[in-house]
């Protein structure tokens, strides 16, 4: 069993504080058609409207932010496929910081061009390197600040930050929703959610194919999976942290996967029905209620859309064959 966890509420209460001038207070929506669909009241939580698109933002700010005068001029380091590059980008380029971003190959070109955007040093490692030896390698060499994806109690503070400002709008919930990829969000929301609506039920979800928190979660104990192959790519992780697990083994109430089709068809929707743009990754939460995942009727149900970064010519694509 995990022992004593590395963050508290009133670390996501400093985050909030700390990052306002930098992010976006996104907003949360409702769609009386979904709502009918799913027999519940819903607020999606658009953290795809988040600056730069998804609530990694919030991390990666908060991490820089409280990093020393000597290590903002040395410099930092991350490695992502997509939306935590982004945000490091960002949050270096607003804070005069420079950042090296360590990306697959393979990365969706929206977010490899939207890194490079933010003015960061993007290196490119192949499928059969470690992004973890390449980053370290680099580090190690240029003396640089490594800020994680997930693992890190400033990132999970600052991911917090998304259910605080969703609760401080709706008020008490009975279902949280959040999307799960390392479980830096999910750690931070849970978190966040029972200290502001003890009651709420906090899910995770992850997908099928990348299910390393449902694993771990159900063994009580971190598991680590085979590098997943799934449209969810902010869900390609291999296993939680050794900082986010505990917080999710105490503060989650249960983990569930989703199916890839059934995600797409997910995003689709959300993108018909709330005219917003919401990636594969980010629908892991709604598709969850959309497939009946969890008991939401009746209920007042909260669902972070935690990212919009997605190629649209790879989504229409996509678009043939679904009903």
């Amino acid at each position: 069993m995990p022992g004593n966890c590395a963050v508290t509420y009133s670390d996501v209460a400093a985050a909030h504080e700390r990052i306002r001038p930098y992010v976006v207070r996104t907003p949360v929506l409702s769609c009386a058609a979904l709502d009918a669909a799913t027999g519940a009241s819903v607020f999606f939580k658009c953290e795809n409207l988040q600056n730069m698109g998804a609530f990694k933002a919030r991390g990666a700010f908060n991490a820089l932010l409280q990093l020393s005068a000597e290590e903002k001029r040395r410099g930092v380091i991350a490695f992502s496929s997509g939306n935590h590059a982004q945000a490091v980008a960002l949050a270096g380029k607003t804070l005069g910081i420079k950042a090296v971003i360590v990306m697959p190959g393979d990365a969706p070109k929206v977010k490899l061009e939207g890194t490079r955007s933010y003015g960061a040093e993007v290196v490119l490692y192949e499928k059969n390197q470690s992004r973890e030896q390449v980053t370290e390698r680099i580090r190690a060499e240029r003396n640089l600040v490594l800020i994680p994806p997930f693992d890190h109690p400033h990132i999970v503070a600052g991911q917090g930050t998304a259910a605080k400002e969703l609760f401080e709008e709706t008020g008490p919930l009975d279902c949280l929703l959040v999307p799960c990829g390392g479980g830096g969000l999910i750690a931070g929301c849970a978190l966040a959610a029972k200290h502001l609506a003890p009651r709420c039920r906090v899910v995770g979800v992850e997908p099928d194919a990348g299910n390393d928190v449902f694993l771990s979660f159900k063994n009580k104990k971190i598991t680590k999976i085979a590098v997943p192959d799934t449209i969810a790519d902010g869900a390609r992780t291999q296993a939680p942290g050794d900082v986010t697990f505990p917080l999710i083994v105490r503060n989650v109430d249960e983990m569930v996967t989703v199916p890839d089709d059934a995600l797409l068809a997910a995003m689709f929707r959300l993108w018909e029905r709330l005219r917003v743009i919401v990636e594969p990754t980010g629908a892991l939460g709604a598709c969850a209620l959309f497939e009946r995942r969890v008991s939401a009727s009746g209920r007042r149900v909260g669902v972070v859309l935690s990212g919009g970064n997605v190629d649209l010519r790879w989504a229409a694509g996509k678009l043939t064959g679904l009903p």
